[in-house]
């Protein structure tokens, strides 16, 4: 049987870019290679440039991979005949045609819908969730408004585009302390604070500000988050529903990396029939954003057993110890198994 050709792209200009060295390398090392010819593509961090990496796999987590070398400078072809890659050798073009291509990227120009567009403008296969989804998910005004038109509960928010203080007096009139100040297009709880009052909300919006130039102000939810795993498109398989655990004002950046002070129960500490109802509306949050191959729905938890909408990770962390892989074992489901499933159902 002829192997198929999978491209991964990992890195990226993204704020998260050390994020996606880890998880893709994570990813790659479970690609079974009797199966699936790896082409890794890294995305420059400042340059956004593409390569196809030739070199060792455990080179990439520690940034060590963008070596002349190693690379060899890679561009989209514009030909969705061709569907892959141009490259320069020995000075004649050469094509690398793909079978599909995984995207490995966390964060802004990776998650957000822009290289899943490319991707799909060159012909290209996409493995997971598609141009609209992704950008959808990614912007959490947009995500909120979609979930809540869907009759799923969402907190109440308003949007800012100044961090002007009478401007920020009348956005708040209507909601209650304490709240979170988001960037609406961030990751990994980029520019995110909890605020506690009005004193604290000028200097949070304009941390938001520095990664986004639209700021969520968004009443906080007196409960506690939890997450499900979702893989698939027209038939869902959920993995085991966690729990978070805070001793902070929320997972910030430091803790959803380091979990210092915070701790994650998978499967969470709530009834089965509790649990099941989680995944249930985790599955139609991400038929309600249009999702494909996998994602990680985030909710919050109330102690009335009301679940409120948080957010969809179209991307989620896939290190090992992440929280994606962690619930799918939780259910049986070995990281080996999930790398599997997920190429399965992106290449069917």
């Amino acid at each position: 049987m002829k192997k198929k050709r999978i491209a991964v792209l990992f890195g990226g200009c993204s704020t998260e870019y050390q994020v996606s060295l880890q998880s893709a390398y994570a990813v790659m090392s479970q690609i079974d290679t009797s199966l699936y010819d790896l082409i890794p593509i890294g995305l420059e961090r400042h340059t956004g440039k593409w390569f196809w990496y030739r070199g060792e796999l455990y080179e990439i987590p520690k940034n060590n991979w963008c070596r002349e070398s190693v690379c060899t400078p890679v561009f989209l072809s514009p030909d969705r005949g061709i569907h892959g890659l141009l490259y320069l050798e020995n000075g004649r073009q050469m094509m690398l045609s793909l079978d599909g291509a995984l995207p490995v990227l966390h964060g802004k120009n990776g998650e957000d819908g822009t290289v899943q567009g490319v991707l799909e403008l060159s012909g290209i296969r996409l493995i997971g969730c598609g141009t609209l989804s992704s950008a959808l998910c990614m912007d959490k005004l947009a995500a909120h408004r979609m979930a809540e038109a869907g009759g799923i509960l969402c907190p109440r928010s308003v949007l800012t585009e100044s961090s002007e203080e009478e401007s920020l007096k009348k956005a708040i009139f209507s909601l209650s302390f304490p709240v979170f100040v988001k960037p609406v297009r961030s990751g990994s709880s980029f520019g995110i604070t909890r605020v506690k009052d009005k004193r604290e909300l000028l200097p949070a919006v304009r941390k938001a500000f520095e990664h986004d130039t639209r700021v969520l102000i968004e009443e906080a939810v007196d409960g506690f988050e939890v997450g499900c795993a979702v893989v698939g498109t027209e038939k869902l398989l959920t993995g085991e529903v966690d729990e978070i655990e805070l001793s902070g004002d929320f997972f910030d950046y430091t803790e959803k990396y380091t979990l210092k002070t915070s701790r994650i129960h998978v499967p969470a500490r709530i009834p089965a029939a509790l649990a099941q109802e989680v995944k249930e509306t985790a599955c139609r949050i991400y038929r309600i954003m249009g999702c494909s191959g996998f994602a990680r729905v985030d909710m919050f938890l109330t102690p009335d057993g009301r679940i409120w909408f948080n957010e969809v990770n179209t991307i989620p962390g896939f290190t090992a110890h992440s929280r994606f892989p962690s619930m799918l074992k939780a259910a049986g489901i070995s990281f080996d198994e999930v790398i599997r499933m997920i190429l399965q159902e992106g290449l069917a």
